[in-house]
Parts: C-alpha cells; sequence; structure tokens
C-alpha cells in the first residue's frame, strides 16, 4: 500500500514559500551581476521573465487542479510517461542537490564572517545539520521555518525600498536626491540595447528557478482548491515588489556601471542612510537566504524521490514515510549526496566546479518547458477545465514554452556553456543507461 504524505501545508505557509522562493541570494549577493548585463533595463527582463514564470505556474496549477493529488512528478508521469519523468524528475533531484550544496558552502562562509577561527569545513557541516534536522521532522515545521525566514527576506526587502526611496528622491535628511538622473546618465535607461536585456533574460530566469517548487506542494497542502490559485495570482506583483522597485532604487542611487565596485548594494544604501552595521545586517540576512534556499531544495530532493518511488522509478525505499509523515530515507540520500558534493568541492579544480553549478540553469529551462508541453498535451483529457487554467490557450502556452526554448538554444552560446550542456548530456545519457538497467519500457 502506498504510503500518503500528509496536508500539514497551511495556505500561509505555502505563500511565503512562494514569495520566499524567488528572493534568494540571487537579489541580494547577485544583483550587481545582472545589472552590468543590461543596466537599468534589467528591470524590463524581470517583468519579461515574470510574465513567463506567471505562464509557467499556471499551467502547473491547472493541471494539478484537474488531477487532484499529483504533483510535478506525477502531472509530467501522466502526460509524457515513465521514460520522461524518469528523465525530468531526477534532473530535477539533481539540480537541487546541486543547488544545496552551493547554498550550505554559502551559509558557511557567512558564519565565518563573526566566527574566523572555526575552520569552514566544521560550519558547513552545522549548516548541513540544521538543514536536515528541519526537515526530518514534520512537513508543518518545515512549513512554519520557511514561513519566518521568508518573512526576514520580505521585510529586509520592503525596509530597502522605503529607504532607498527615501534617498532617491531628496526625503532622507542631509542626502540631496538623485532623482532621474542615473537612468537617463551613463549610456541611458537601455545602455546596452535590447540585445543586452535578453541577454540578461538567462541570468533572470535562473534566478526564478525554484518557484515550480510550488508543485511538489500540492500533496501535502490544505485547502489546495482555495491556496494554489492564491498564490499563482500574485506572482506578477512579487516581481515587481521584490525585484524591479529594488533594482530601480539601485540603479537610480549608483551609476550602473559603477554597481558592484564598493561591495554590495545593499550594503552601500543601508550604510548612506546611516544605519550602523549594515554589513553585519546584510550577512545576517543572506545567511537566512542560503538557509531558507538549502532548506527548500532538501525539501525538494526528499518529496521527488518519493514520488519517483511512488510511480516505481526509484527505489521503494524511497516511497517510506517515518511517524513524523514525510520521506525520512530520501532525505538521508540527499543529505548524503549533499555531502559528497561538498567534498567534490573542496576536492575538484575550481573549473570542474563551476561548471557542475552551471547545470541547474540548463534544468530550470528543461522543466519549464517540460510544465508548458505537459499542460497543452493535458487540457483535452480534462473530465472538466478548473475555474482557474490557462487564459489565451494555446497560444500562450506554446509562446511560453518556445521562448523558453529559445532561450534555452541561446544560452548555448555563451561563455563556458558548452562544457556544461556536454555534462548535462552525460547525465542525461547515464540516466537512460540506468532506466534501461531497471527494466524500464
Amino acid at each position: 500500500m502506498k504510503q500518503q504524505l500528509k496536508r500539514e501545508l497551511l495556505p500561509r505557509h505555502v505563500q511565503l514559500m512562494a514569495m520566499g522562493g524567488m528572493i534568494g541570494t540571487g537579489i541580494f549577493k547577485g544583483s550587481a551581476d545582472t545589472i552590468s548585463a543590461a543596466g537599468p533595463g534589467i528591470v524590463l527582463a524581470y517583468i519579461f521573465a515574470g510574465i513567463l514564470l506567471f505562464i509557467v505556474m499556471t499551467a502547473l496549477a491547472e493541471m494539478a487542479l484537474a488531477y487532484p493529488g499529483r504533483n510535478l512528478q506525477g502531472l509530467v508521469h501522466l502526460a509524457f510517461g515513465s521514460r520522461v519523468s524518469f528523465l525530468i524528475g531526477w534532473l530535477y533531484w539533481l539540480q537541487w542537490v546541486l543547488v544545496i550544496v552551493v547554498e550550505v558552502l554559502a551559509g558557511a562562509s557567512f558564519l565565518q564572517y563573526w566566527l574566523p577561527a572555526v575552520p569552514l569545513w566544521l560550519l558547513h557541516l552545522l549548516c548541513a545539520a540544521l538543514i536536515l534536522s528541519m526537515n526530518v521532522f514534520s512537513v508543518k515545521l518545515y512549513g512554519e521555518v520557511e514561513f519566518w525566514l521568508a518573512s526576514i527576506k520580505i521585510a529586509t526587502l520592503i525596509v530597502f525600498i522605503v529607504l532607498g526611496g527615501a534617498l532617491l528622491f531628496g526625503l532622507f535628511p542631509g542626502h540631496e536626491g538623485m532623482y532621474l538622473q542615473n537612468y537617463t546618465g551613463h549610456g541611458g535607461f537601455l545602455p546596452k540595447g535590447w540585445s543586452g536585456v535578453f541577454t540578461s533574460l538567462l541570468l533572470v530566469v535562473f534566478a526564478f528557478g525554484g518557484s515550480e517548487l510550488i508543485g511538489l506542494t500540492v500533496t501535502e497542502t490544505k485547502d489546495v482548491e482555495r491556496t494554489l490559485p492564491k498564490v499563482i495570482k500574485s506572482v506578477l506583483l512579487r516581481v515587481v515588489l521584490f525585484y524591479t522597485l529594488p533594482l530601480l532604487v539601485i540603479t537610480g542611487l549608483i551609476p550602473w556601471n559603477t554597481i558592484g565596485e564598493q561591495g554590495s548594494p545593499f550594503v552601500q544604501v543601508f550604510s548612506a542612510t546611516g544605519l550602523h552595521g549594515a554589513a553585519h545586517v546584510m550577512n545576517f540576512v543572506l545567511l537566512t537566504a542560503v538557509l531558507s534556499a538549502a532548506n527548500s531544495g532538501m525539501y525538494a530532493t526528499s518529496r521527488m524521490l518519493h514520488a519517483l518511488a511512488q510511480t516505481n522509478e526509484a527505489p521503494k525505499l524511497f516511497g517510506r514515510l517515518s511517524r513524523h509523515g514525510v520521506p525520512i530515507w530520501g532525505i538521508l540520500a540527499s543529505g548524503i549526496a549533499l555531502l559528497l558534493g561538498t567534498v567534490v568541492a573542496y576536492a575538484a579544480p575550481e573549473h570542474v566546479f563551476a561548471t557542475l553549478m552551471a547545470i541547474p540553469g540548463f534544468t530550470v529551462l528543461i522543466t519549464w518547458t517540460c510544465i508548458c508541453l505537459a499542460q497543452y498535451k493535458l487540457r483535452k483529457q480534462y473530465r472538466q477545465l478548473p475555474s482557474f487554467h490557462v487564459r489565451m490557450f494555446p497560444f500562450s502556452t506554446l509562446l511560453a514554452a518556445g521562448v523558453l526554448m529559445v532561450v534555452f538554444v541561446s544560452f548555448l552560446f555563451t561563455g563556458n556553456a558548452a562544457s556544461t550542456a556536454l555534462s548535462v548530456g552525460v547525465v542525461l545519457f547515464l540516466l537512460l543507461l540506468s532506466q534501461f538497467a531497471a527494466g524500464k519500457r
């Protein structure tokens, strides 16, 4: 008999998980990289990517409502069968394992900022143990932890927008307003043209990766029929509030071509307001951001292994639940993978590790495209079209899938993407071999 996950995630948990999933270290630490790619016009890339994300998430919610009790992996299995869902499921698991490795390593480095005498490897083990402990208990505890971690990130961004906006328009005592001069100077709002916006789209889509995690929570969410549509409808609003407004503040206060030269733009803005210990505040926020991402990653990997076991695409062991109702063996397996990944991070040359870390970028695009194509195929098989569904079907679905494919192909010709694409190809080949060895048809 299949063991069922407990529906203990409350609507507020899912709401904050959706928001927190979109707010990672990319906005706090990587904003300088994205701005350098397109200047102030980067906000257009975020808005466009937000529209893509909205279509993908709506497609996912539509399928989940049409087929209750099925999560992301189950829906792909229903649409394309075992062979495709096996590949997508294990690729998604690998994506999140790599993300957890990076986030836990980052968490250790942020802790070392305050504890310089403690070895980095010991701090890493401490962060890994913390992430594992937060996942072995009930899913309600996981939801509660994510709720508060996401709240810290959201509160920080709101304070930043208010203080930064006051500085920008000269409302802060002792500071002359910059107004719009940094938007019109230094090459204008689009200093690198529309090609810069499109190039930055590659980075932006990866920043939004992880939002589809909501597709794994549907089997553990109370009142999912009401909660899911609410979460999806606010996607575009969250993009505007938590990405475009902070970036408009940053590029308004600091010339886009000098951002990052003096450290984090967030630290620069907070310091300008006279906030003492701004670096400590941001180090704390970054620590919570990476722990939140790693926590979500451990949830994603364990639930994906559980879903794969339910369809006989992973060992049955991963389908077993603990007395707390969590897939304990999936958590332990992901924990072991985390430790192995960390050993690779320490032992392998830097370029090898960098290549592996670029794999999640490919898998995000593959997963999003697969969601769109699955919704396109399943729509005609519904017994009844859910009240919450993709509008302008099939145009919107096919447009999103087409754009994602173009971004994917474009990514192959940027930087060192060829070596990463080769790595993804090797992973797919190994997965196909293992599938064949397991007797999958």
